[in-house]
């Protein structure tokens, strides 16, 4: 079998509720509306793109497209990503992989060789952070913020306990 696709879009669209809930209706050629309970998803399936974002993300058709496909009587195997085809799983393991040869056979460049990695200059100190930051010289020696009220503007006390808030009755 060539495509692995469709045994996996079916099984995911098995997982997330069944097709034959979903309404298909259809706005144009490629453009369908799929309402789900009240809810409504529109399918491009020319841009292969639904508004869940699914179909975009996982390159596989989304429940939503699957009934779109199932209606039209179309091979959800032609919307499905090359990524999920037997042949480029396949294509991914064929390229050779070759041991390094023994380490004094290697041929490395004279820049290289001559580079030195030093470790970093200061280690981690050990144990939990602390929460708070260390402050500046110049922010301890700044006054503290003094809070005002926001209806009056005068400092000592908030909007809570303001004594000049206009009365609601």
């Amino acid at each position: 079998m060539e495509f692995s696709c469709s045994k996996k879009v079916e099984y995911k669209c098995i997982q997330m509720q069944t097709v034959d809930q979903y309404t298909v209706v259809p706005s144009t050629e490629y453009l369908h509306i799929v309402n789900n309970g009240g809810r409504n998803y529109t399918v491009c399936l020319l841009e292969r793109k639904c508004v869940c974002g699914r179909f975009q993300i996982d390159e596989l058709p989304c429940p939503h497209a699957w009934a779109v496909l199932k209606s039209k009587f179309l091979m959800p195997e032609e919307y499905c990503s090359s990524y999920y085809k037997t042949s480029t799983i396949v294509m991914t393991y064929d390229v050779p992989v070759y041991p390094l040869p023994d380490k004094n056979d290697w041929n490395i460049p004279e820049h290289v060789a001559e580079e030195v990695v030093l470790p970093p200059k200061w280690k981690r100190p050990s144990g939990r952070p602390k929460k708070k930051r260390g402050k500046n010289l110049s922010e301890l020696l700044l006054p503290k913020n003094q809070h005002s009220c926001s209806i009056c503007g005068q400092g000592g006390h908030n909007k809570r306990t303001c004594r000049n808030a206009p009365r609601n009755k």
